[in-house]
């Protein structure tokens, strides 16, 4: 089976890219990446994508539709992550998030590709009041990403037949650790927060409801994803995916962090406005569809994992919001260095390479990784993708 993995070198990717790479030993793992976030690595030894055969750079709104040949399943994870890039960047949000994925989707589904597999988000259903939300209530996105993930499912829906399965996993929030963490993500801001300054301030009055998964548990879901038949929910299946004993209150989930780090202070802002992002879901769908494929990771579990990650990176960083564990700040600063531009392009190739080697991340073929030693039997592991070519970026960076 060969997976191509769109957005791979995010928050995500490292964690799936590790999960397939147990799960399908003999599957043909390719990534495609813009590569904005590459170089934020979480102490690692390696590469995440030395576990790939392969590694292609590109921007997703221009993506060379030979990559997909003879692919069996797209994992589409590439987009604007998160509120606050969206509201910063709403045009390219759309141009991304929306326009790129159903193009993605389209040109997949022309080249054969057998199962398309797309992130989508819980955060469609904004404010929801009168109990859990399930897969068929209406929908209230109130954010740019939001409106875009609802954008793509309607599309996505046209899509699905019988030789093109399409899910649309409508993940919780994600926490836990990764080889590229984000804390721009409530409960592992927490548990920063803990770690660095002993004190975890709640912006809000602490009620909003959230449902959390674990990046390891929405690895797990996308490989059901991936395998799943259209006799099994449908030729396109939009599904919730989490459980419903991770449907938490903000302010539970700082007192929770507060008991596994001693002596962390919380204090809540009960004179704050109300935060109009607060929902329950139901995932009783997803139980139903994929008993096999259900969340593990307990909400005690990702805490300690992260304060772990976190100890063992010398982690102290008080003003960890303007560092580049936050990703609106990341691609703030690569405008501000002049690297990108406003619509998120790289002003140059060069630019991109120089990002790329800056962090001493890329070593020369077989001395890293199992990826490096398989690259030796191909033509290359690295490739930037340029005007719908592919070629090797060795002799550049």
């Amino acid at each position: 089976m060969k997976i191509l993995i769109t957005g791979n070198t995010g928050y995500i990717g490292p964690v799936l890219v590790r999960h397939l790479r147990k799960a399908l030993p003999d599957a043909e793992l390719i990534g495609f990446d813009s590569g904005f976030f590459t170089h934020c690595l979480t102490a690692v030894q390696y590469m995440p994508e030395f576990d790939l055969n392969a590694q292609y750079w590109g921007d997703i709104r221009n993506f060379p539709d030979e990559l997909l040949k003879g692919v069996d399943a797209v994992v589409h994870l590439c987009a604007v992550s998160n509120d606050p890039m969206g509201n910063r960047f709403e045009s390219v949000t759309r141009d991304i998030n929306f326009e790129a994925s159903r193009n993605l989707a389209l040109s997949a589904k022309k080249q054969g590709v057998k199962a398309f597999v797309f992130a989508s988000s819980c955060s469609m259903y904004g404010y929801a009041e009168g109990g859990p939300r399930k897969e068929s209530d209406p929908l209230n996105p109130l954010t740019a990403y939001a409106r875009s993930k609802v954008a793509v499912e309607k599309e996505l829906e046209k899509l699905g037949s019988t030789d093109f399965a399409v899910t649309s996993l409508r993940f919780s929030t994600a926490c836990g650790m990764s080889r590229r963490l984000r804390l721009d993500l409530v409960l592992n801001d927490f548990v920063a927060c803990a770690v660095a300054a002993g004190e975890i301030t709640v912006l809000s009055d602490g009620t909003p409801w959230r449902p959390l998964i674990d990046v390891k548990d929405m690895s797990r879901a996308i490989d059901w994803g991936i395998s799943r038949k259209p006799d099994m929910g449908g030729a396109f299946l939009a599904v919730n995916v989490g459980c419903s004993e991770w449907n938490y209150q903000v302010k539970d989930l700082a007192e929770a962090v507060a008991k596994s780090v001693p002596g962390t202070k919380v204090s809540i802002n009960t004179n704050a406005q109300p935060d109009k992002r607060s929902y329950q879901v139901d995932f009783s769908q997803f139980a139903e569809l994929a008993p096999d494929y259900q969340p593990q990771v307990t909400l005690q579990q990702s805490i300690e994992e992260l304060r772990e990650g976190l100890e063992q990176m010398g982690f102290a960083d008080k003003n960890f919001r303007e560092s580049q564990f936050m990703r609106l700040k990341m691609l703030d600063t690569h405008i501000a260095e002049n690297v990108l531009n406003e619509q998120l392009f790289w002003k140059n190739r060069h630019h991109f390479n120089s990002i790329i080697s800056s962090s001493n991340m890329i070593s020369k073929p077989g001395q890293n990784g199992p990826g490096f030693e398989k690259s030796q039997e191909s033509s290359g592991f690295f490739h930037n993708v340029i005007a719908g070519k592919t070629e090797d970026v060795w002799n550049d960076i």
